[in-house]
């Protein structure tokens, strides 16, 4: 019995991003082998993107620069983390870029509530990763648990939420045939 290989870009080297999208095919595929590859791919937007639109416009930017650099892959997914501030107050969420046989699929992960403090400090330039290693004086967070993981006493990661938005954003390429474009 051969093994089936799948061929996974991922639009980043963290390996928070990485593993999060491998084990989602891995969920999908449990029978494939996941030959996974985090490349740095730029999102062409802000190292921190404040607004929902930035935020989901860097996701799909680093997919298609991983289909570019590597258009033999099957799957490649892209994740871009962002802030925006809304009638509820500022929020931290993900957006999740998939393409595979040239089709993109997006979904976004949940969204973590900001305190003031950390979405005023975002506003002048730092990075939610710097702001929270300094709040809750951890280092290099944004490679672990996440501000999510701080926030929510470690009952929610970073990579458990790229996996759900990852799962979710799969959703068209497992069932192709209620997807069907009919533009």
């Amino acid at each position: 019995m051969t093994t089936t290989t799948i061929r996974l870009i991922v639009g980043s080297k963290n390996p928070v991003k990485v593993n999060a999208a491998k084990e989602t095919l891995s969920l999908y595929f449990p029978d494939a082998e996941i030959d996974c590859m985090g490349i740095a791919a730029p999102s062409g937007v802000a190292d921190q993107p404040m607004t929902d639109a930035d935020t989901k416009l860097g996701a799909i930017n680093r997919v298609k620069y991983c289909q570019q650099q590597h258009p033999e892959a099957d799957f490649f997914i892209a994740m871009e983390g962002g802030v925006d501030l809304f009638d509820h107050g500022a929020a931290t969420f993900a957006y999740m870029a998939i393409i595979h046989q040239g089709k993109l699929s997006v979904g976004r992960g949940a969204m973590l509530p900001l305190p003031k403090q950390v979405y005023h400090a975002l506003e002048q330039g730092e990075e939610l990763g710097h702001v929270m290693d300094r709040l809750f004086n951890t280092d290099n967070i944004k490679q672990k648990g996440g501000a999510i993981g701080l926030l929510t006493n470690n009952l929610a990661t970073r990579t458990s939420n790229y996996t759900h938005a990852l799962i979710l954003a799969m959703a068209p390429f497992v069932n192709p045939e209620l997807f069907v474009n009919h533009e």
